[in-house]
């Protein structure tokens, strides 16, 4: 992978630009591309944003939401951008297999792909790019490529608003050990140009619905178990659990976090039963590495106090299985 700054002189006239990111994306996953749309837009590009599912309902207010393309919704469209593109972008995800749908069509692409990524282990299918996991979101690394690129001045509000929910959400609200002073920073140039955080941590976080208020309460009373001897707590939902409430991908987001609110609790895993295998989301606080404990268990990876992982297991065989690997594992 060559060093992303050699992708500048390339973009000097304008070119078809396809971007995209990983199944079911988040705050960031949003964020990132439509902060890079914004710019590469300002820059003179036609630019086609992609994501490979539909989007939580708490993203949909933000700048660029309708540019967006849902390939699940839309395929013939995505296809035809990714086809006539001169470059590819990935953001927030350094395998193909993370796009899910996506994955074939962009290991046949012969077009250069340009990688912006703050997760562990990149995969060796990349022409450019930068990977730094110890940056605090993906959000914050666009804003460094602007940075990079001498752009400063384009940022307005609208880039402005994508980068700060993304590294909102990842960075949970600030509290997470990824968040720097360089974050700090970043932000009050945020602000200094035109942002208003209050505004965008409202649309977050305080525009829930009564029944996904409703569906936290059976989650935390019903579905959370907390086993104290190895400081952890699970929360695990069927799809059954999910139908109960007529809910959508984005009401579960977050719900991982809270068995971390509990004293004493340094390990939290939330275990959900998809249509094609079971997702497991995993957090931690202090010394435990769930990106390793990922990897090793369940497929999967991320960051070192963030990270997820996938079994074609049954629900009911994957909770099974955790439980057993908790007590074997006794994390601390």
């Amino acid at each position: 992978m060559r060093p992303i700054q050699e992708i500048f002189p390339l973009l000097q006239t304008p070119k078809k630009i396809f971007i995209t990111t990983h199944h079911k994306p988040d705050g960031d996953a949003i964020g990132s591309m439509l902060a890079l749309y914004h710019y590469l837009v300002k820059k003179g590009h036609s630019v086609t944003p992609v994501t490979p599912s539909e989007l939580p309902d708490f993203l949909m207010w933000m700048p660029g939401v309708r540019q967006l393309v849902n390939y699940e919704a839309e395929p013939d469209t995505a296809k035809a951008a990714l086809q006539e593109a001169d470059y590819i972008f990935g953001l927030d995800f350094n395998d193909f297999s993370r796009t899910k749908h996506l994955t074939e069509l962009l290991h046949e692409a012969k077009q250069p792909k340009i990688l912006i990524d703050h997760h562990l282990m990149p995969a060796d299918t990349w022409t450019y790019g930068i990977s730094v996991p110890e940056k605090s979101s993906t959000c914050e690394m666009v804003y460094d490529l602007i940075i990079l690129a001498n752009d400063n001045q384009l940022i307005d509000r609208d880039i402005a608003e994508c980068i700060y929910t993304g590294t909102l959400t990842d960075t949970g609200s600030f509290r997470f050990p990824v968040t720097t002073p360089y974050t700090h920073r970043m932000v009050a140039d945020l602000m200094d140009k035109g942002l208003q955080h209050s505004k965008v941590h409202e649309l977050v976080y305080d525009s829930w619905s009564v029944k996904r208020m409703h569906f936290l309460g059976y989650v935390l009373l019903e579905k959370m178990e907390i086993f104290p001897q190895y400081k952890a707590g699970i929360i695990c939902l069927s799809k059954k659990d999910i139908r109960l409430f007529d809910i959508n991908s984005g009401d579960i987001e977050g719900l991982v976090n809270y068995p971390l609110s509990i004293g004493n609790i340094r390990f939290s895993t939330l275990i959900t039963e998809r249509s094609d295998e079971v997702k497991l989301s995993f957090r931690s606080k202090g010394d435990f590495d769930v990106s390793s404990f990922a990897r090793q268990y369940f497929n999967g990876g991320g960051h070192f106090n963030a990270s997820g992982g996938r079994t074609t297991q049954s629900f009911t065989d994957t909770v099974t299985s955790f439980k057993q690997i908790l007590s074997d594992i006794h994390p601390r």
